[in-house]
């Protein structure tokens, strides 16, 4: 419609002209004969002159082309935000996940792990420090843990919090080191972690969840801003990588029954 009227104007413009170079022509008639061609009747005299009226119609085409050019450059100046809500969604996913991990690595099972003993807490001299600080501790067999501390002045410590804690083992000093030996779990044991496990596992599908919401929320209050079909595409990706974490927290815990269950 825009080059239809632009051609309309170019063409009277060119027409405007020619009857101002001719001056036997009345130019009031013949504008008057441009927009009502089959009457006879002659209105008054035309309000601009020829001059005038190419400047107004280039100055109107000129502020339709800056508008149009301002309009394009606006949308092309918008940033893409959808890698960084992706990146902020998967960055707490990501959190849920670990701090899952860690929680399951605090329940017994009936098989010796080295990662079992981190979550407790030592004291020394007055400073308390997790236990993977002050030792290395190693797996001897599926049933005994090996406890070596960096410094063997520590080792009446080391074996307080051991036995303070809630695993229930009773290490035993070997030399400058402490064997573990781990109990079997009896039938109450296992229910017990089996639903400590599904509990932790839920709590992370929950985590997981929020994050994806919080990404949801970011993607709706910029949605008036960025394309219907960026949004929309935007929305999926977030559901995929939900379904994606939700499924790693899942099989987690399943690999954690397992272990438990000795399954």
């Amino acid at each position: 419609m825009a080059m239809f009227l632009k051609r309309s104007f170019s063409y009277r413009n060119f027409l405007l002209l020619r009857n101002f170079a001719n001056p036997s022509r009345n130019f009031s008639f013949f504008v008057y004969d441009l927009c009502n061609p089959w009457t006879s009747e002659m209105p008054g005299a035309f309000a601009l002159p020829p001059a005038d009226f190419i400047r107004e119609s280039r100055r109107g085409f000129a502020k339709g082309r800056k508008s149009n050019e301002s309009s394009t450059s606006m949308a092309e100046a918008l940033p893409d935000i959808r890698p960084t809500i992706k990146a902020n969604a998967s960055s707490q996913m990501e959190a849920a996940i670990s701090a899952l991990s860690g929680e399951l690595s605090k329940l017994r099972t009936g098989r010796a792990s080295s990662g079992m003993l981190d979550h407790i807490i030592v004291e020394i001299s007055g400073v308390r420090m997790p236990l993977n600080q002050i030792a290395a501790v190693s797996v001897l067999d599926s049933k005994t843990l090996s406890i070596n501390p960096y410094d063997p002045n520590t080792l009446k410590n080391l074996e307080s919090a051991i036995v303070s804690s809630p695993l229930g083992l009773a290490p035993r000093v070997d030399g400058e080191r402490l064997i573990a030996v781990i109990p079997p779990l009896t039938k109450e044991h296992i229910q017990a972690m089996c639903k400590l496990v599904t509990k932790c596992c839920e709590d992370s599908r929950q985590s997981i969840r929020r994050a994806r919401q919080k990404a949801m929320d970011t993607v709706k209050k910029m949605s008036s801003s960025y394309p219907k079909d960026d949004m929309k595409r935007l929305e999926k990706e977030v559901d995929e990588l939900t379904k994606k974490f939700i499924k790693s927290a899942e099989d987690l815990c399943k690999a954690k029954e397992k272990e438990i269950t000795g399954g």
